[in-house]
């Protein structure tokens, strides 16, 4: 067998999410059902997260078992060509061999997700599906200092679902920041791996803090209280990206220019 490690990017909004499902179409059915049409294999692929419906993804990582042995960049065309023809909102950014040791869920070292708010009383045209809406002012410095306090190794049990499968709620959040650019806040946030709606939760915390309503030392206590009902409303999925993902072997352009910045079992 050959295993390919390849980054791919899609629109989350017509899926029921990554994870192939019997309720609707999936992103990761969307793949495998390309790869099937492109070299009549049947395979089971794993990908380096499992977004929710309608979170989008530059750099969601997968790999793939083939028992013929192709040149990446063949991979690569044969597999977006059966995309397009179905009519997928999914692209194949890059293909490359992997060794069989490569895993894309468990070799992963970062996981890197953005949320894009965009803070305007005009409602979106442009965006819509792309970022959250939020018709009023939010102070993105104040929203920082908030974030800053869940920086580190918690329980975050407050910012999970109910419905996380996860064994523990600790988790190491190395990295939660917010920018704004004009009437654009971004949230990102980095860690080995997320909780399920961890950076949603987030979010919609955030967005109190932004508002006035929340301080600091609120969102300390929410994250003390390790309890859902602390917990600030879910920001929902249409601003949520999965950025990119590290391994041992790869420090990427997308890599530099997240670490460079300053103004996605992770189930996000």
């Amino acid at each position: 067998m050959h295993r390919y490690r390849m980054i791919v990017e899609y629109d989350g909004g017509p899926y029921v999410g990554w994870q192939r499902q019997e309720n609707g179409p999936s992103v990761q059915g969307a793949i495998e059902k390309a790869i099937r049409s492109a070299s009549g294999e049947t395979v089971s692929i794993r990908g380096a997260g499992r977004t929710d419906s309608g979170v989008h993804a530059t750099g969601q990582v997968v790999h793939a078992d083939l028992a013929r042995e192709w040149s990446g960049f063949k991979l690569q065309n044969a597999l977006n060509a059966h995309l397009k023809l179905a009519g997928e909102r999914v692209a194949i950014i890059s293909v490359e061999a992997a060794s069989e040791f490569f895993d894309a869920r468990f070799s992963a070292l970062r996981r890197h997700y953005l949320y894009r708010i965009i803070s305007r009383r005009a409602p979106l045209a442009l965006e819509a599906g792309k970022a959250w809406w939020v018709p009023k002012t939010l102070d993105h410095k104040a929203m920082h200092a908030a974030a800053q306090t869940l920086v580190g190794k918690h329980d975050f049990s407050t910012f999970r679902s109910a419905h996380c499968q996860a064994n523990s709620p600790i988790r190491t959040l190395d990295r939660l920041d917010v920018t704004r650019s004009g009437e654009l806040i971004e949230i990102r946030a980095t860690a080995q791996s997320f909780l399920h709606n961890q950076i949603r939760s987030f979010a919609g915390t955030l967005k109190l803090a932004g508002e006035g309503k929340w301080t600091p030392n609120d969102v300390r206590a929410a994250l003390d209280a390790r309890d859902r009902k602390a917990c600030g409303p879910v920001a929902p999925p249409d601003g949520l990206y999965f950025m990119q993902v590290d391994y041992p072997d790869v420090i990427t352009d997308r890599h530099r220019w997240l670490e460079g910045s300053d103004d996605g079992d992770d189930l996000s």
